[in-house]
């Protein structure tokens, strides 16, 4: 446990530069008038393919594992 304890916050660490960078990478269709009611539905809806979906679905592992690791914190603190 103690060992656990020690190598946590580096493993969350690492975590969160991965997601924010996972986040980063994304690139959305929205533009900046969609932002003030322009009609941007168009191209906001398109299918993933290729390295956009394996960057998605990485960042919702990427997520997830730093939410447990936060929870896993939490129960052992």
């Amino acid at each position: 446990m103690v060992f656990l304890q020690g190598i946590l916050p580096y493993v969350q660490i690492v975590l969160s530069v991965l997601l924010i960078f996972a986040i980063l990478l994304q690139h959305t269709g929205a533009s900046l008038g969609g932002a003030f009611g322009a009609d941007n539905f168009s191209s906001g809806f398109h299918t993933r393919r290729g390295l956009e979906k394996t960057l998605f679905f990485a960042t919702i592992v990427l997520g997830i594992l730093f939410a447990l690791s936060a929870l896993i914190n939490l129960l052992i603190s």
